[in-house]
């Protein structure tokens, strides 16, 4: 399998290193610097960049008929329509979280959260490295929504001041610092009673290994848009 890959940081050289232990031909990894320089053709392409580069990344998918596993966080409803849109093209694999751990966490919450809701109030943490551009994670968010799919919730994000009574809200925490791959935490607190899932990334290893796992999931996928869900069956 050929594959080129979006970013030039550690997350991008680590999927490099990573691919190519695994028989994987890397072309070259690519910015919007460099971009002009990709080569005319490839099977797969790996973004785990910056939300910036997702519609040139998509136009040279659609050119080539490369198919494309999508990890960048922090997009805006533009950017889920541009996916939404070019996986009626190509295979598209997204996620916000490459870890098998976090897709089983996500699962699990989707399961018991029915149970639950009307007795307990529900919070969620996160806790990343202090160079992280947005928050709350993508990660929280995915949590958020299977959680609560149907939005009955009041989102809060954080809190300040007088809030008073808590209502019917999940509240949303982020916590930077260090060189943390990555934690999150579901808590629901109960009168007299807790329960606390935690996944705890202790390195970047785990997303790319997902990421791999998912370019191998992807090969003789038709055009659609595909996720950890699809993948862990």
């Amino acid at each position: 399998m050929q594959i080129i890959i979006i970013g030039r940081g550690k997350m991008g050289t680590l999927i490099e290193k990573t691919a190519a232990e695994d028989g994987m031909e890397v072309l070259g990894l690519y910015d919007i610097d460099n971009k002009d320089e990709v080569p005319a053709a490839c099977d797969m392409v790996l973004d785990f960049s910056h939300r910036d580069n997702l519609s040139w990344v998509l136009d040279y998918c659609k050119k080539t008929g490369a198919g494309l596993v999508y990890g960048t966080t922090g997009l805006t409803e533009e950017h889920r329509q541009e996916l939404n849109d070019a996986s009626k093209e190509i295979p598209i694999f997204y996620g916000s979280n490459f870890s098998l751990g976090v897709a089983i966490l996500r699962k699990a919450v989707s399961m018991i959260t029915p149970a639950l809701k009307d007795d307990f109030d529900i919070e969620i943490m996160e806790m990343h490295h202090g160079q992280k551009a947005d928050a709350p994670s993508g990660t929280a968010k995915m949590l958020v929504e299977a959680i609560d799919p149907e939005g009955e919730f009041e989102r809060v994000y954080g809190r300040e001041g007088m809030t008073g009574k808590r209502g019917k809200e999940i509240g949303i925490h982020a916590l930077r610092g260090g060189t943390v791959a990555g934690e999150h935490e579901v808590l629901y607190l109960g009168k007299d009673e807790e329960l606390r899932f935690t996944h705890k990334a202790i390195s970047r290893q785990i997303f790319v290994n997902g990421a791999i796992k998912a370019c191998r999931f992807l090969a003789d996928k038709a055009p659609g848009l595909y996720g950890m869900d699809d993948m862990i069956g």
